[in-house]
């Protein structure tokens, strides 16, 4: 079977290239996605397959059914949208758009979605069916962590057994394949704080509440107190991005306002962040007679990929490239992805597809220089179409 996969899917690579091409010149921001999705429609109609339009707002489903021999729903999930960044690549099919560009690989999901059911939808035909049935998901605003949401909520995984994804990886050569064992992600929460003082001048500082520097303590003090209070083993990353306070340089502020992110890895650590920050922020305020308020709105978990679709994927893998071009990545990542929220719904795993190049720099997702090895295409998608295929005949 793999054979016949890699035979239908080597005269498709230029077709697949150009359909990359097309996406990467024209991206479209998370909630935006609408031309993106009628293209996606567009290819996925002249496969022959049924394509549900406006789910998830602006995502796309398309459906491959099988012939009933296994009741399993078999779902595949890629994400659509790009990243308000202006593009510095240089590229002849660099985008189209100012200040919008793929710089996560998006536009490669996309294609290796649209290829993989071009691949299985032919297979299909040469096989007189397959065994159960596949649901393509072609997902809006994953860099805004809202899409995977929108798509639950219109029934995108309703019956669907389990779910596999993929995601760009720029630091593996193009054309490899990464695994990763448990956990893939962190769960990325965000916090708003507010510390409020007493103005005074700047020079009688005894007779105010400094909300600038009671901020300050505040960000030491988590910082040393992740350090000290956390196991190491359970990292936990809390980053303040945005700090805004004061309205003269002679006058002692009295109030600031910061916005950060909280990363973890494990539910337990994750469920305990808001309760500990909390404590902190309140000790410090306390001290030095500040008031607060505290803001903390979680985000999506951690990935964390079943061991049996792994392996699954992995053994794929394998076969399709040999055991020289799967990594098995010893370490997450603390980037966070909204693929998570499926495995609420379903067990999945997400693979990583290596972009780099041998010859040329390489540079990280979200750098407006960012580039694919589109070798890498042809692989991603052999690799998911013999997965799936793999997984009716894997218990």
């Amino acid at each position: 079977m793999l054979s016949q996969i890699k035979d239908i899917a080597a005269p498709l690579a230029p077709r697949l290239i150009e359909i990359r091409r097309h996406l990467h010149s024209n991206p479209e921001l998370s909630g935006q996605e609408y031309k993106t999705a009628a293209y996606v429609a567009g290819v996925l109609s002249s496969c022959g397959l049924h394509v549900q339009e406006l789910v998830g707002k602006t995502g796309a489903i398309a459906t491959l059914p099988g012939t009933g021999e296994d009741s399993r729903l078999l779902a595949i999930r890629t994400d659509m949208d790009g990243l308000p960044i202006q593009e510095r690549t240089g590229l002849d099919y660099a985008s189209q758009l100012p200040g919008i560009m793929h710089a996560c690989g998006h536009d490669v999901h996309t294609t290796i979605g649209l290829g993989t059911a071009m691949i299985l939808a032919q297979l299909a035909v040469q096989q007189g069916g397959l065994p159960g049935s596949i649901r393509f998901l072609f997902q809006p605003a994953e860099e805004t962590a809202q899409g995977a949401s929108w798509m639950i909520r219109d029934g995108a995984m309703a019956g669907v057994s389990a779910i596999l994804g993929v995601h760009t990886f720029p630091t593996i050569p193009g054309g490899s394949i990464g695994i990763r064992y448990g956990a893939l992600t962190a769960a990325a929460d965000d916090l708003e704080l507010i510390i409020t003082g007493e103005s005074g001048h700047g020079a009688r500082p005894h007779e105010a509440i400094d909300a600038i520097w009671i901020a300050a303590q505040v960000i030491t003090t988590l910082q040393q107190a992740i350090s000290r209070t956390h196991n190491p083993l359970r990292p936990v990353v809390l980053t303040v991005g945005q700090i805004q306070g004061g309205r003269a340089p002679n006058v002692i502020a009295d109030q600031v306002r910061m916005l950060g992110t909280v990363r973890s890895l494990h539910p337990e650590t994750s469920a305990a962040l808001p309760a500990w920050i909390e404590k902190i922020v309140a000790s410090v305020c306390q001290m030095y007679g500040a008031k607060y308020q505290l803001n903390y709105r979680r985000g999506v978990p951690s990935v964390q990929n079943d061991l049996a679709l792994t392996q699954l994927t992995e053994s794929a893998a394998a076969e399709a490239w040999g055991n020289d071009r799967v990594q098995i990545l010893p370490e997450p990542s603390l980037g966070a992805e909204d693929f998570s929220l499926y495995l609420d719904h379903a067990p999945g795993t997400m693979f990583r597809l290596g972009v780099a190049f041998e010859d040329q720099p390489n540079y990280p997702l979200h750098h407006p220089q960012f580039q694919v090895n589109e070798v890498a295409i042809l692989t991603g998608v052999v690799t998911m179409a013999y997965a799936a295929y793999k997984y009716w005949f894997h218990r």
